[in-house]
């Protein structure tokens, strides 16, 4: 038998052999799911800790790379030494992430400081005066009933439809409260969590030292693999989309925790001269919420409204004001000053990644959903892009706008035809002198077209720019 035939019958076994094992997956897949998904979320929480580690990284780098290129080189310069050495720069990187991971973990440490002890000063606040708190809410209501007939007419009858369900709602409930048993497990589980992730963040830290020390050697390592994987043009290409990536999410995520550690500090400020209660609790809640967009200022202003009500309920109506008034200037001023036009998403857009990413992973799928179906689109939109150039096509969506077809290249825009003029003519003159002018009028689009095709054979600026990130 010849070489060739031995080699069709080995191509014939391994595609069945192939066939064979596909069927098997699918048939574990469709069968067995549940068992593969405790695998995959077994592995996910093994690799947390290495998930820390990659996420604390990237969000240290740009402060790295900073002191780096802003504080020790000039240093250096300054009092002679060598800078561009390799001892020299392990040195610099060594003080660099150093100094980093002290901010980070006084940070931290006067963060918990700070809010554990008013944490616990505003529950035992609230769990002492509680009956207190009940009687001017009581009173609150029952003077706004009294002082308007119609809210007490249309209460009544809420409670009058609605009492039946909420007692029974009510007895459900209480028999689940009265076990202290039950309560004092979920107690002793979410304190075990609690240990869990501490643990975590502290192997994180550690771990992002060892990507800190080593971040171009790994991205030097990534690059070689595209580059043994893809052809040339195919990696560089590719190469070219991770840096874009990199440069939205990682510039949406520096410039919204910076701008929420902002919005925290002037609502201290603001409830502070206000003499709201509760100044570091609700200014942590704005402040942590705001990561969250669009919806993260309501998120934190309904619980901080709803302390402030217990206490003093002008005053709930003041800070309420008091909110509104700060997120016009976090949406109108200080957002797009900090944030720009980084993701590049449309106000409906923002809402269904918000939607869609906190519907799966909660409040960290709200906050890093927006940054993340940024990546997404504007991954689709390169695409798009580089196919219609392909096809030598217009990428500008302006051009689509009133686009009734494009004969040759020439694009035929939708226009209605001028009765008053063209009354009384041939209709297929009329038909005639559209279609030139709706050539004519197009000519400048097909112009501009030309000319945005000569400005993409232009070397790209994010090829040139230097990458805090690589």
């Amino acid at each position: 038998m010849s070489f060739k035939g031995e080699r069709k019958y080995f191509f014939w076994g391994l595609t069945a052999f192939s066939v064979i094992a596909a069927s098997m997956v699918f048939y574990d897949l469709l069968f067995s799911g549940k068992n593969i998904a405790t695998f995959f979320d077994k592995t996910f929480t093994i690799l947390r800790p290495i998930t820390y580690g990659l996420v604390l990284g990237y969000l240290f780098t740009p402060v790295v790379n900073w002191m780096e290129r802003c504080l020790f080189t000039p240093i250096c310069k300054k009092a002679g030494w060598a800078s561009d050495t390799v001892k020299a720069k392990k040195r610099m990187r060594g003080l660099s992430i150093s100094i980093t991971l002290v901010m980070f973990i006084s940070a931290i440490y006067g963060l918990i400081s700070m809010i554990i002890p008013q944490l616990v000063s505003s529950i035992t606040s609230i769990a002492t005066q509680l009956p207190t708190y009940e009687k001017n809410l009581e009173n609150f209501i029952t003077k706004l009933l009294r002082d308007n007939p119609q809210i007490e007419t249309m209460a009544n009858s809420l409670l009058a439809e609605y009492s039946t369900e909420f007692s029974v709602w009510l007895n459900k409930l209480l028999p689940q409260l009265g076990k202290v048993g039950n309560l004092l497990k979920e107690v002793s589980a979410s304190l075990l969590g609690l240990v869990k992730i501490l643990f975590n963040l502290v192997i994180g830290i550690i771990l992002s030292i060892y990507v800190l020390s080593s971040k171009e050697v790994f991205a030097a390592q990534a690059k070689k693999i595209i580059y043994a994987l893809f052809e040339q043009k195919s990696a560089n290409q590719l190469i070219k989309d991770f840096r874009a990536v990199n440069k939205t999410f990682g510039g949406y995520i520096s410039a919204k925790l910076l701008d929420s550690l902002i919005i925290g500090i002037l609502c201290f400020i603001g409830i502070s001269i206000l003499g709201m209660p509760y100044t570091v609790l609700i200014a942590v809640i704005v402040g942590v919420t705001n990561i969250i967009p669009f919806f993260g200022p309501y998120i934190g202003a309904i619980p901080s409204i709803i302390l402030i009500l217990m206490v003093d309920p002008v005053k709930a109506l003041y800070f309420t004001v008091f909110v509104l008034i700060l997120q016009q200037f976090d949406g109108n001023i200080l957002g797009p000053k900090l944030l720009g036009d980084s993701t590049g998403l449309s106000s409906f857009w923002v809402v269904t990644s918000i939607t869609l990413f906190g519907g799966h992973f909660g409040i960290i799928g709200m906050a890093i959903g927006v940054p993340v179906f940024a990546v997404i689109y504007a991954g689709v939109r390169r695409w798009i892009t580089r196919m219609l150039t392909a096809k030598k096509l217009a990428t500008n969506t302006e051009d689509y706008m009133n686009l009734s077809e494009i004969r040759d290249h020439e694009y035929i825009e939708i226009m209605p035809p001028n009765q008053s003029k063209n009354e009384g003519k041939d209709p297929d003159k009329v038909f005639e002198a559209t279609e030139e002018q709706r050539i004519h009028t197009n000519k400048a689009k097909n112009e501009r077209h030309a000319y945005t095709k000569n400005a993409r054979n232009k070397p790209d600026p994010i090829n040139q720019k230097h990458n805090d990130h690589q």
